[in-house]
């Protein structure tokens, strides 16, 4: 059994330098007067950033030639270039390589469907939790990701989605922080970083709470940090199964916060959010896919959340290198959807979106 710290955060070796997507617009402008500069030109690099996803001062023609250069190494400083690109399905789907400024590596995932275009987005290098199913759990934890570089992820993606990316331009609408990496045990950045995307711009890219979704593996106390945060985003909850004695092994951290713990937590967030929490459930074949599991879960979130407060999203498991398990056969996975479904339960099976380059859930295990 894998022995978790007592702090959620991994220590800030390596961090990049501070960039303007790691303040907020007060501290934008302070940083600019400490440069000598009008605190106006940080309102003026904030709309040029947010508001038409630029990131290069070359590029914007409101700022003094003089200046550039030095609110470039100020404020915008580059913290993630892509190293490579794959696609899939037909192109709507992008994997992104990205390479941090002390060359750990990690990656996202732009997709386009009929009414959205989504990133799902890094918010660690690696991960710390230790949830065997998982390829980037198994690679253990380098380091969190900064406010700014999960900020690049999106507005980078934006800037694709945007100029066509995804085949035709389209505006980026969903976030989700199921890339790799824990999201709450990187908290403060991960805050920070939804207020930026959520803020209207130009102090952020004004994508809407109810498009952002933050997942956990159940980290009790930062959940409830994180219902008086004000945010109204989707809290998703990586349960995987109701029953404590299979969960302390799929999900390591349940050893120190049971489900019943868990999902207390979780209701404490619906109530104070009005939001709806996601319950994510990897099928594993003969692991967790039994319909007795199916039964326990329905009644356990019936009684637990209430109907109106929950979605289970079940998702086949993905293929990762040298696993043992698989993905449940198909006239399981309906039983199992019917007998959630039977308690109450809304119940879907996510649309798995990028096997091919190993861009979807479980599978980010970017060489770091």
């Amino acid at each position: 059994m894998t022995t978790l710290p007592l702090v959620f955060e991994a220590p800030r070796r390596g961090m990049p330098p501070s960039h303007l997507a790691d303040l907020s617009r007060a501290q934008r402008r302070e940083a600019v007067a400490a440069l000598g500069l009008p605190a106006f030109r940080a309102d003026q690099l904030s709309r040029q950033y947010f508001g038409r996803l630029r990131a290069d001062p070359a590029e914007m023609s409101d700022l003094p030639a003089g200046v550039r250069e030095q609110l470039r190494e100020a404020l915008l400083p580059p913290l993630v270039t892509p190293v490579t690109e794959q696609t899939c399905d037909g192109g709507r789907t992008r994997k992104t390589l990205w390479s941090g400024h002390d060359g750990v590596r990690a990656e996202s995932v732009l997709m386009g469907y009929p009414d959205r275009a989504t990133v799902c987005v890094s918010s660690q290098v690696g991960c710390g939790m230790a949830c065997p199913f998982c390829a980037t759990g198994q690679g253990g934890l380098r380091r969190n990701l900064s406010c700014a570089e999960i900020v690049e992820q999106v507005r980078q993606a934006a800037a694709a989605a945007r100029d066509g990316a995804l085949g035709e331009p389209t505006r980026l609408s969903n976030v989700v922080f199921m890339g790799m990496g824990e999201p709450l045990a990187n908290y403060r950045r991960v805050v920070d970083a939804v207020r930026r995307i959520t803020e209207p711009a130009p102090d952020g890219l004004g994508i809407s709470a109810r498009g952002v979704t933050v997942s956990t593996v159940g980290l009790v106390p930062a959940i409830n940090k994180l219902a008086g945060e004000g945010l109204a985003v989707t809290l998703a909850v990586s349960l995987h199964t109701p029953d404590d004695e299979l969960r302390d092994t799929l999900v390591p951290v349940n050893s120190r916060w049971k489900v019943s713990e868990v999902l207390s937590a979780a209701r404490r967030y619906a109530d104070a959010t009005g939001r709806r929490v996601s319950i994510e459930y990897a099928l594993i074949r003969d692991v967790n896919d039994q319909p007795w599991r199916a039964e326990k879960l329905g009644k356990l979130l019936r009684e637990r959340l209430t109907t109106r407060l929950v979605h289970v999203n079940l998702i086949p498991l993905n293929p990762t290198p040298g696993s043992e398990w698989d993905a449940s056969p198909l006239p399981v996975q309906e039983e199992f959807v019917d007998r959630v479904r039977a308690a109450g339960v809304a119940c879907t099976v996510r649309d798995t979106r990028g096997r091919e380059i190993a861009a979807a859930c479980g599978q980010l295990a970017a060489d770091s």
